[in-house]
């Protein structure tokens, strides 16, 4: 039991916007790609100014960003960021960074900033999730995987076909109780452990995260292609 017989109510945001874009071919940060005249990070923060159980919110990015994320920040009147950090030489790093800002007291959801099409509801939903189940470590917003997935070996040879219907696409946000996941992220850290998400840190410290069912439109900015759903 990680939440006790308190209502958590308040959650601190992280924002993970060290991305390069190399993938993107744009010769700058793909979080500094714009949609409707504003960067893409900036949208999510805009969801986040909204919603009240946000109290606070900390951006990472490249070390040579940081006052250009301030200055946008400031020209798009996002007042919750309480921090602008530097990131590292992987998410998890940038990541782990960032919860140096947060208080551990609160719930700590993580977000993608190149993932512009967040939801309000995400945090509303996942903070019900989370006081009706103290046993819960974290939530996770994903969607069911609309193809069948093939495991392959290292010679491209398929060697299984896992139930789709077990599949789940993980997006973010992906929100946690912020004792338990500073707690994973030290751990992997202390034991040169590189996860994939946030919730494959929890995950491998026995949290139990439950899934929340999102939207297929909630994105991630990653490559050209994906540029045709900023249309």
């Amino acid at each position: 039991m990680y939440g006790g017989d308190s209502k958590v109510e308040n959650i601190s945001l992280v924002v993970a916007a060290a991305g390069v874009g190399k993938r993107m071919g744009l010769g700058y940060p793909k979080q500094f790609l714009e949609y409707e005249g504003k960067p893409l990070f900036i949208h999510s923060l805009q969801v986040a100014q909204e919603t009240s159980s946000v109290k606070e919110i900390v951006v990472v990015t490249g070390k040579e960003n940081i006052d250009i994320v301030k200055e946008h920040c400031k020209n798009f009147e996002i007042h919750k960021v309480v921090a602008v950090v530097a990131g590292g030489a992987e998410r998890q790093n940038s990541v782990h960074s960032a919860l140096k800002y947060c208080d551990s007291k609160n719930i700590i959801a993580v977000q993608d900033g190149v993932r512009p099409f967040l939801k309000a509801r995400y945090f509303k939903e996942a903070l019900d999730i989370l006081n009706s189940d103290t046993s819960l470590a974290g939530v996770v917003v994903g969607v069911p995987v609309k193809d069948t997935i093939k495991i392959i070996d290292s010679s491209g040879q398929i060697v299984d076909t896992p139930v789709r219907s077990h599949l789940i696409a993980a997006q973010t946000p992906q929100i946690f109780r912020g004792e338990i996941l500073k707690k994973a992220y030290e751990d992997a850290e202390n034991n040169g452990f590189l996860g994939t998400d946030d919730s494959s840190l929890v995950e491998r410290i026995q949290g139990k995260i439950k899934i929340l069912l999102g939207d297929y439109d909630n994105i991630k900015i990653t490559t050209q292609e994906d540029l045709k759903f900023l249309k």
